[in-house]
């Protein structure tokens, strides 16, 4: 499976983005998805979840209700809806995927893709 992100760039503070995640190889139909991000001198972090089906989502405390995971299993595509945007959101976001059966509060990810740099200014 390869993931692309993409959508990042530049936005105000209390700005929106909407970043997707397209996979070829294989469909991800079956798989956990998730997004990660990681900011200039921190380690990576988890953001978000969903299972296969789109039935259940997970968050970061720190994005939860401001944040939305959603999926186009017809499309191939996951997407990260980021609203009310804060300086602290910068960070490259990176998409993952996984065929295990693993809690959506899991980090545990065998495909990963390149990032898109997201930044948020003041």
């Amino acid at each position: 499976v390869q993931l692309q992100a993409s959508g990042g760039g530049l936005v105000q503070a209390g700005g929106s983005l909407r970043l997707s995640c397209a996979a070829s190889g294989r469909t991800i139909s079956t798989y956990r998805m998730g997004w990660f991000r990681q900011a200039p001198g921190k380690e990576r972090e988890f953001v978000a979840a969903i299972t296969s089906t789109g039935s259940s989502t997970y968050y970061a405390a720190s994005v939860k209700g401001r944040f939305t995971i959603s999926r186009d299993n017809a499309n191939n595509t996951v997407y990260l809806q980021m609203n009310s945007l804060k300086p602290e959101d910068t960070a490259v976001y990176f998409c993952a995927a996984d065929p295990r059966a693993y809690t959506l509060g899991s980090s545990a990810y065998i495909y990963w893709g390149r990032g898109t740099l997201v930044t948020v200014s003041s």
